[in-house]
């Protein structure tokens, strides 16, 4: 799938991207500022419309695991192209009839689509890729997944590399190694002293 703006990829290690745009959030609007959560964890959760199959199932899914966010020191965010009237009208139909209900973190309307475009998550046909990004709590990106539209993400896998990037940062001297969980084993960067894990398994 070919982006509208495919010229200056960001990556890991850049700086996320400010912005300030309309946001749903217990069915009032409100200005939120990327900014503003420095200091914590955020997590954006790019979707590429309201009202329709996939989509709810996500955003659903996240925020019966907010709390969970919570504790982690983590904000999460959802964002679409759809208007914030949209989203108000999304949160007002329940999970059974294809709706959101109320969610426990905000939904950004991206109506100018210029926040999709600063991620390189717009598509040509002008919607948001699905996209996920960590962001530490500089404003640094240290995570960021991209599935094909039709295709679900895993709320339990953003929490298992949220808690590995934050074990790594308290912990600059280890390394996570594949399919680490809290309280597993982790790598010494030292080439000598790694050898240990590696005798271990």
């Amino acid at each position: 799938m070919n982006l509208s703006n495919n010229s200056n990829y960001l990556k890991i290690g850049d700086k996320a991207p400010n912005f300030s745009a309309i946001g749903v959030y217990e069915q009032e609007f409100m200005q939120i500022e990327l900014s503003n959560y420095l200091g914590k964890y955020v997590i954006l959760i790019f979707y590429p419309l309201d009202f329709t199959f996939v989509c709810p199932t996500e955003l659903t899914a996240f925020s019966d695991m907010y709390y969970e966010f919570q504790e982690l020191n983590t904000e999460v965010l959802g964002i679409s192209v759809d208007s914030e009237y949209c989203h108000l009208a999304w949160s007002q139909i329940d999970r059974d009839a294809g709706g959101v209900g109320l969610l426990k973190y905000s939904l950004i309307s991206d109506l100018n689509k210029r926040i999709s475009s600063s991620y390189n998550v717009l598509t040509e046909s002008g919607k948001s890729l699905r996209a996920l990004f960590i962001i530490d709590p500089q404003g640094i990106i240290q995570h960021s997944v991209i599935n094909n539209l039709d295709v679900g993400r895993s709320v339990n896998e953003a929490i298992r590399v949220l808690k590995a990037i934050q074990y790594v940062q308290s912990n600059p001297d280890e390394v996570c190694p594949a399919n680490w969980q809290p309280g597993e084993p982790t790598i010494n960067s030292n080439p000598l002293k790694a050898k240990d894990y590696f005798r271990s398994i």
